[in-house]
């Protein structure tokens, strides 16, 4: 087995996986206690001011540890790795009242495969490890509001707390993130009986021992580089008995969608988690019930103002969808449930509601038919998209007048719904019709 530069045992796959270049980097960096991971792909429009925050964080939160950025860049063509390696500490001192006592290094790399978070994550996780960073937090190239303090935030609780995984928590509006609240975050409660708002992470905290964990065993080449790595990091500390917690860090800015990004996000999520139950089995059969995690400064925190949703074509889509792909649902749900959507299809908009109990029959069903592959998985999960739609005009009709305490009880009541009806994910699970 060959050796990484500090006798860190180094898998052969890992070793050339990265460039001969990123490696001598990497030597001339040495061991370091603090590693920041910025994954980009063209971002050199926003990914200035993010490096800016990131080392004023690190200089306010950790001034006499040694710390690197390690940019991990998918082919970008607009200069977004010159525009990380070329801000140094030294940029920063004129300005600024903050003395650090060691360097900051930054540095970057190109991962040959295709532009994918995997390829950015194991990149980020094998520099950890030859690195011997003793914690590590990702951050994502795209939030422009980050602040200093989130830094730290995310970094204290694995560095001096010895916790191995920090999930965010942040203060969103009460309709953003309808996929996490109505699906992700509910389903993973009651699968592996965590409560973890955010298992699909946009920025994070980990440990050596995590990321060395999951860089080793997560079979690269099988196909587990792609969508969803995240939401698979956070599952393989959940199953791992790994220290998580969450902590919350501000407002998140919301980023307007298309509709058609929906189905690349359920890959990203809905498939991740339905693709890691099969292996998980021995361990998410066996929960009942869920816990809550430790969390640093609010739980939850929800924004009332007013954002603009076509409820109108949620509906719509829903209906639409509920007629097209009617052979496709035949195969995968019973009979029972397939009527019951045609049924609620043909309601108008004041009659038509998606109840919390059979949004979580169908959810339970097309996760046992994604087992049985009955159908393309890609089309199973394709084929939520419509239904996650009418459940999302529910959830919207519902909460529209609502506080944040309404909301955050709807939320509850649903979770609560899917851990309920768990024994009956077990019986669908479990049946070989």
């Amino acid at each position: 087995m060959p050796y990484g530069m500090h006798g860190t045992e180094l898998n052969l796959e890992d070793e050339t996986f990265l460039s001969d270049d990123f490696l001598r980097q990497l030597i001339n960096v040495g061991e370091v206690d603090i590693l920041v991971g910025l994954p980009t792909h063209n971002n050199a429009k926003t990914v200035g001011p993010i490096v800016d925050t990131i080392r004023s964080g690190i200089l306010r939160g950790f001034p006499r540890e040694r710390a690197v950025i390690v940019n991990a860049d998918g082919g970008s063509r607009d200069g977004t790795p010159e525009v990380v390696t070329r801000i140094s500490i030294d940029d920063m001192r004129p300005a600024s009242d903050l003395n650090a006592l060691r360097t900051l290094h930054s540095i970057s790399t190109t991962y040959v495969r295709s532009p994918g978070s995997g390829a950015a994550l194991r990149t980020i996780l094998a520099a950890a490890e030859l690195l011997r960073a003793k914690a590590c937090i990702v951050m994502s190239p795209e939030s422009t509001k980050i602040e200093p303090e989130w830094i730290a935030s995310l970094l204290r609780p694995i560095y001096r707390d010895g916790f191995d995984l920090v999930s965010p928590i942040y203060r969103r509006h009460k309709f953003d993130g309808l996929l996490m609240t109505n699906l992700v975050y509910p389903m993973i409660r009651a699968l592996y009986g965590v409560r973890i708002r955010e298992a699909y992470m946009p920025e994070f905290g980990f440990s050596n021992r995590l990321g060395s964990q999951f860089l080793g065993q997560n079979g690269w080449n099988d196909g587990n580089g792609g969508p969803g790595v995240e939401l698979r990091f956070t599952l393989a500390a959940i199953r791992g008995g790994y220290r998580i917690c969450q902590v919350f860090l501000g407002e998140k800015e919301h980023i307007e969608r298309r509709a058609t990004d929906l189905v690349p996000t359920l890959r990203q999520t809905v498939g991740a988690l339905f693709a890691a139950m099969e292996s998980d089995f021995p361990v998410w059969s066996t929960v009942v019930g869920s816990q809550p995690v430790p969390t640093i400064g609010s739980e939850h925190e929800l924004l009332l103002n007013s954002t603009r949703v076509n409820r109108k074509r949620l509906r719509e889509m829903f209906s639409t969808g509920v007629a097209e792909l009617e052979s496709v649902f035949q195969r995968i749900l019973p009979s029972s449930t397939l009527a019951e959507l045609q049924r609620i299809a043909r309601l108008g908009e004041e009659e038509f509601h998606y109840s919390a109990e059979l949004w979580v029959r169908t959810v339970y069903e097309f996760a046992a038919s994604y087992q049985k592959s009955v159908i393309s998985r890609d089309h199973i999960i394709q084929a939520i998209a419509p239904l996650f739609r009418g459940r999302a005009y529910t959830f919207l009709v519902e909460n529209r007048n609502g506080s944040a305490t309404d909301v955050e009880n709807n939320i509850e009541g649903l979770c609560l719904e899917f851990e309920r009806l768990k024994p009956y994910l077990m019986q669908m699970w479990k049946s070989r019709e």
